[in-house]
């Protein structure tokens, strides 16, 4: 898996950790920040949230245009000052109205920012692997730079979560997911009596001494700000992030060169090798980009529930504690200990010398016992906040990277690995599976308006396993659509276009993201089944899509 991979491999993968970490420390509280601070309907928010996730994988488009001109690395390091100050607007407490003109004002920044950011990072790392000895790796490369994105994302929730349970403490004060909704209601004068006999209950819960109104007005105000010092991470992550990509830009510097640079220095590597297609080559290789474009915005459109209506469905219908097994899942130490434990196994079976196979098994047998003394310790009910769900998509993901590898590589000293095109129908296809749990075990549940209205009684709150069984049925498509997604792209596109054609994945994943206002849309008197069912069509059905023309797309493959 890591045996052969340039040294320029790494210094991208970590630089893009670091700010993928902040990002998702970001997106972890998003939407729960738009609620709680301002008051917006699941339907506000999630035009809101929509439009954002559109504009941050919309702009990589012009960010690979503008590469394809000036280079690489400079637009990767303009676009990360540029979130940089996004990211620090968004950070600073202020009343509601100007902060929602500082909040849209970051959006607009940290989504331009990322467009020049994200996209022309990738390239560079395609770009090390066009050299004729390291070709074969790509794939592989990309799951590894994947794996890395997702290890900055597995530690977000934790942090975002760290930081509003530190600033509530402050005010003796602790998480109820009910009150911000209950409080804007009693605020604006729309409270039910049953809403208002629930929010005096959780009042008294919270051993808060004053009236009604000021409870609401303090309950928001602190909560919103706990919200604003988790945004602020992702400047310290963005710092860290540009230290190490210049740090180690040595070992990446040969890939920083576009078609008009190497054209204008014919003695480098990339100009040696670059690849001479035909018009009619050309439009080929587009043409099939296109349709596999086509394709994945139906699956980010699903995937990117987890921000919005997962993350509603974690706060409104998920038990807000946990107890047994299911504990060591919501502490991120403990699932670190889990991921190294999966390692440490394929490195006792897949090592050839016995002293690694000793240190390999010496390791395994600590995290177990580490493990155990953990669970030991732990009390009997550990408390949930919502974010933290999100925390389970890229554990899963660096957990199980190397057994994708492994199975992959098997086949393919078989003969018999999948194409690019076919993983990702079968993506689409698991995909659909996964929304299928979801819509299992939402059903007989309340509709988002009644609990909006009423609460929900605690019998009625499902078991957290319901939505970590859907994350990791989503991990097993994601793993076969999005790296081998951007895999194809690198490998397909034509070299003149490359940045473009890499903006052009991220276009795709931008109208994905702006459709996931659909299912948050539904988000109100429908039945979940039926926003989850939705969701299942759309999947099967872009499954099909894809496999009617998979001649086409192996093709160029």
């Amino acid at each position: 898996m890591f045996e052969g991979q340039p040294k320029g491999l790494y210094a991208l993968a970590l630089a893009n950790t670091g700010e993928r970490f902040g990002y998702y420390t970001m997106l972890a509280i998003f939407t729960l920040f738009l609620q709680a601070k301002f008051g917006y309907t699941a339907a506000e928010t999630s035009e809101i949230f929509s439009t954002f996730l559109a504009g941050v994988y919309f702009t990589p488009l012009i960010g690979g245009w503008l590469a394809d001109k000036f280079g690489y690395g400079k637009m990767v390091t303009t676009g990360v000052f540029v979130m940089f100050f996004g990211y620090l607007l968004l950070s600073i407490p202020a009343g509601n109205d100007i902060a929602k003109w500082m909040m849209f004002g970051a959006l607009t920044m940290i989504a331009l920012g990322t467009g020049l950011f994200k996209g022309n990072l990738q390239v560079m790392v395609g770009n090390l692997y066009d050299a004729p000895e390291y070709r074969s790796k790509r794939d592989s490369a990309f799951s590894i730079f994947y794996m890395a994105i997702n290890i900055g994302a597995l530690y977000a929730p934790t942090m975002a979560t760290e930081i509003t349970n530190w600033m509530l403490a402050k005010s003796n004060l602790t998480y109820d997911g009910q009150i911000p909704a209950l409080a804007h209601q009693f605020q604006n004068g729309t409270i039910t009596p049953e809403g208002s006999q629930l929010l005096e209950s959780l009042k008294v819960a919270q051993n808060f001494a004053g009236d009604t109104a000021s409870f609401c007005s303090t309950y928001i105000d602190k909560l919103g700000e706990a919200y604003n010092y988790g945004f602020g991470v992702a400047c310290i992550s963005l710092i860290i992030s540009i230290i190490i990509y210049y740090a180690f830009r040595s070992t990446f510097k040969h890939a920083d060169v576009n078609t008009k640079q190497a054209n204008a220095n014919k003695s480098t590597q990339q100009a040696a090798t670059s690849e001479e297609l035909t018009p009619a080559e050309t439009k080929q290789r587009i043409i099939a980009l296109c349709l596999v474009f086509a394709v994945v915005i139906f699956f980010w459109m699903a995937f990117h529930q987890n921000g919005l209506t997962m993350t509603f469905f974690a706060r409104d219908y998920t038990a807000h504690s946990a107890e047994g097994l299911d504990r060591l899942g919501f502490s991120v130490w403990n699932l670190t200990l889990l991921i190294v434990l999966v390692y440490a196994g394929f490195s006792f079976f897949q090592s050839k010398i016995s002293k690694s196979k000793t240190i390999s098994g010496i390791v395994a047998v600590a995290v177990i016992i580490l493990l155990g003394v953990n669970y030991s310790t732990m009390d009997a009910t550990l408390p949930i906040l919502p974010q933290i769900f999100q925390q389970f998509n890229p554990f899963f993901v660096v957990a199980l990277t190397p057994v994708s590898l492994a199975v992959f590589s098997s086949l393919a000293k078989a003969g018999k690995e999948p194409s690019a095109p076919r993983k990702i129908a079968f993506g689409m296809l698991i995909a659909a599976i996964g929304f299928a749990i979801l819509a299992m075990g939402s059903m007989g549940l309340p509709t988002p308006s009644e609990v909006e209205a009423n609460g929900i009684s605690s019998s009625q709150l499902v078991s957290p396993n319901w939505l970590i069984s859907t994350y990791l049925v989503l991990t097993f498509a994601e793993l076969l659509l999005s790296p081998m997604g951007i895999s194809f792209v690198s490998k397909v596109a034509p070299p003149k276009y490359k940045g473009l054609m890499m903006g052009g994945w991220f276009v795709a994943t931008a109208i994905g993201n702006f459709l996931t206002v659909i299912p948050a849309l539904l988000w109100g008197d429908m039945s979940l089944t039926i926003v989850w069912g939705v969701l299942v069509v759309l999947c099967v059905l872009s499954f099909l899509f894809i496999f009617s023309l998979m001649k086409r797309l192996e093709k160029v493959a």
